[in-house]
This record gives structure tokens, C-alpha cells and sequence, in this order.
């Protein structure tokens, strides 16, 4: 056997099943999106078996999307867990063959509450299509496993069907990358959308500051003691003129130059780089690698002088945001 060759096949064989399924969508699409643009409620998906996972998946995408959405197993609905389930619900109930005996079984409650059900199946004939206020029609060709037993492609077909319905409803609601982020806290993609520059920077008496008369053996200390290999450089009444950096004392001294008898102003780089407070933290790590360095000062409004905070690249980092 070529392994290769079969898996080909096999994906092949899906691919061309769900790009069927895009041929096939018509105006009940369009219903279902506005079913559930209009619900006052949340959308249950169920299912059993392969499908049932698909649904989890399906549920799952929704509510981290801005459709309020969670998956009910049939199986316990009959037993109790139907309660979940409140008018002004919208239910998607998916089954290849329509005819999954406990979801069948579960209609007549559906029905009773006066939840809009709409239904994902191969079979537009089966008992659960007949029932539905919306049949989606997700049939496949064959099964792309040789046995043509296995879901395959129906599945894969069933979860092409339910992201385009989570996409186009987060289309339709506005979501935006930050409504994503406040729903995935804990990701990646959440603390570069939801970090500020201002929950991470360095305040108070931990920024580093010298007056532009200071002699360098005294900013030295400072650079040393405040930990963040740079001190910035400030006239009396605050303002911020120029930063200094380890880097450009070792380079000063590989030159052979006397510094500690220089002024931090004379040795100072004007015109450093800076940050508002309210900018994501993501944005300040675009900064720095643009520039190729590690510190940002911060300010509050963009006209300011006086920095209200430094942030470092390892806090950047620290914080998860790369």
C-alpha cells in the first residue's frame, strides 16, 4: 500500500465534498444566519456519536465568536439535561442520516417549548429534516473512507457548514479581533489584544532618570541599579531629553573615552523613542524590534514630556506576547 497515495486520496476526497457544499448553499442559509442574528436566547447544538463531536467543535466556535452557544449530548437530554434548554433558544441538531434515535427523541420537547430547531443532515427526507424549521443540507457523495463506513467526509463537511455559520455571524455582529481576545484571556492572542503598555511598564521610583548635568559616574549607578540597562536623561523640570544606555557606555569605553567626567547630557541620544500608556502592549514589541532596542519610555498623552513609566522587551515577554 502507498501510504501517501491513500492519505491524498482521502483528503482529496473531503476536499471535494465540502467544495461541493459550497455550490449547494441557497437562501435556508441565509434563514439560519437571521434565525440566529434574531435569538434572544443561546444556540444548542446537538448531536450524537461523530457527530456530536462535530457539534462540540461547532458550539465551541460560536461562543468564542459572539454567538452565545453550548452543546447538550441528546443522550443526557432525554434524562434531565432538556432543561438547558429555555424559549427563545434556537437548537442546531446535526445527524447524517436524520434518523438518530435519541435525537428524535428529544424533538417533541423541543417542539413543546417553542425553540426554533434547525437541522444539519445528509438526508433531507429523514424525520429530523421534516421536523426542522431549517434543513441544511451538509449529504456527501461517498464517505472518503474505503470501507465508506467511517464519518469522513460527512464530518468534515458538517464542520465546514457550522464555521461558515459562526464566520458569517461574526461577520454580521461587528465581532472584532479585541471582542476575540476578551473570551481567550488566558491565549496568546488575548494578552497581545488585551495587555496595555500601562499593566506592564515600570513606575515611579523604578524608572530611571538622571538630569542632564549628572556625571555619568553617578548615571552609571543609576543604569546599574535600576535594572533595566538604560537610564533616561531629563532638564530640571522633568521633561524628558535623551536616553543613555549600557551599550553606548561599553562602546564609549572600548573607544578609549573618558566618561565618568562627562556629563549624562553630553552623552546622552536625543530624541528617544516613546510610548502612550494606553497603547497594547504588542504595539511597544513592534517598536522595539523595528528599532533594535529593548526600552520604551512611557507618557500618558502624546504631548507630554515628563515620562510617566519605562517598559522593558523582557517584560514584553514575560508577559506571554511574542
Amino acid at each position: 500500500m502507498n501510504m501517501l497515495a491513500e492519505a491524498r486520496k482521502l483528503i482529496q476526497a473531503e476536499a471535494a465534498a465540502v467544495a461541493a457544499l459550497a455550490d449547494r448553499l441557497d437562501h435556508s442559509f441565509e434563514q439560519a444566519v437571521q434565525l440566529i442574528l434574531d435569538c434572544r436566547g443561546r444556540v444548542v447544538v446537538t448531536g450524537m456519536g461523530k457527530s456530536g463531536l462535530v457539534g462540540q467543535k461547532i458550539a465551541s466556535t460560536m461562543a468564542s465568536t459572539g454567538t452565545p452557544a453550548f452543546f447538550l449530548h441528546p443522550a443526557e437530554g432525554i434524562h434531565g439535561d432538556l432543561g438547558m434548554i429555555m424559549g427563545g433558544d434556537v437548537v442546531i441538531a446535526i445527524s447524517n442520516s436524520g434518523e438518530t434515535e435519541e435525537l428524535l427523541r428529544i424533538l417533541p420537547t423541543i417542539k413543546r417549548l417553542g425553540v426554533r430547531l434547525i437541522a444539519m443532515s445528509g438526508n433531507p427526507a429523514s424525520n429530523l429534516a421534516r421536523a426542522a424549521d431549517l434543513f441544511l443540507d451538509v449529504s456527501v457523495a461517498e464517505e472518503a473512507c474505503p470501507l465508506g463506513l467511517a464519518p469522513t467526509s460527512s464530518t468534515t463537511a458538517t464542520l465546514a457548514m457550522g464555521d461558515a455559520l459562526a464566520v458569517v455571524l461574526l461577520i454580521e455582529r461587528g465581532f472584532k479581533a479585541e471582542d476575540f481576545a476578551i473570551f481567550h484571556p488566558g491565549g496568546s492572542l488575548g494578552k497581545k489584544l488585551l495587555l496595555r503598555v500601562e499593566d506592564l511598564m515600570h513606575t515611579g521610583e523604578s524608572i530611571p532618570l538622571v538630569l542632564d548635568t549628572t556625571l555619568m559616574k553617578e548615571a552609571l549607578f543609576v543604569i546599574t541599579a535600576k535594572g533595566l540597562g538604560v537610564t533616561g536623561v531629563t532638564d530640571e523640570d522633568g521633561a524628558l531629553l535623551g536616553v543613555i544606555t549600557d551599550g553606548d557606555l561599553r562602546r564609549s569605553l572600548e573607544r578609549g573615552e573618558d566618561i565618568l567626567h562627562n556629563t549624562a547630557g553630553s552623552l546622552m541620544h536625543r530624541n528617544p523613542k516613546r510610548i502612550l500608556q494606553r497603547e497594547l502592549a504588542a504595539a511597544g514589541l513592534q517598536v522595539m524590534e523595528r528599532h533594535a532596542i529593548t526600552t520604551l519610555f512611557v507618557f500618558e498623552q502624546e504631548q507630554d514630556r515628563t515620562p510617566c513609566g519605562i517598559i522593558h522587551l523582557h517584560d514584553i515577554l514575560k508577559a506571554g506576547i511574542a
